[in-house]
């Protein structure tokens, strides 16, 4: 899953609340980008912190919730990417690792 964070601090606690709460294996804190979007009829340009959950794609409806009620923005981004490939034993791990939430 990807979403965006405003600032350093808010995508490491997002990330480490995720991994704690056993809902991601594993979260990438990306590199600063510019973001550019319209909100609310408003042109707007932003530097976001993107954000690579990795987790099991029956864990999005709990990764929603969880990202919902801890994230600043009012509407998060959150997508949900298909993993069509990948590496069988990384993938039980991430399975593993998330398991506890089944």
């Amino acid at each position: 899953m990807l979403t965006t964070l405003p600032d350093q601090d808010a995508a490491r606690t997002l990330a480490r609340l995720l991994v704690e709460a056993r809902l991601a294996a594993c979260v990438n804190v990306l590199a600063p980008c510019q973001s550019f979007y319209r909100w609310q009829g408003a042109l707007n340009e932003d530097g976001e912190i993107p954000v690579i959950i990795k987790t099991r794609a029956d864990n999005y409806g709990r990764v929603e919730r969880f990202v919902r009620e801890h994230h600043p923005y009012e509407l998060p981004e959150l997508v949900a990417i298909d993993i069509t490939h990948g590496l069988p034993e990384y993938l039980a791990w991430v399975a593993a690792e998330t398991l506890e939430n089944s």
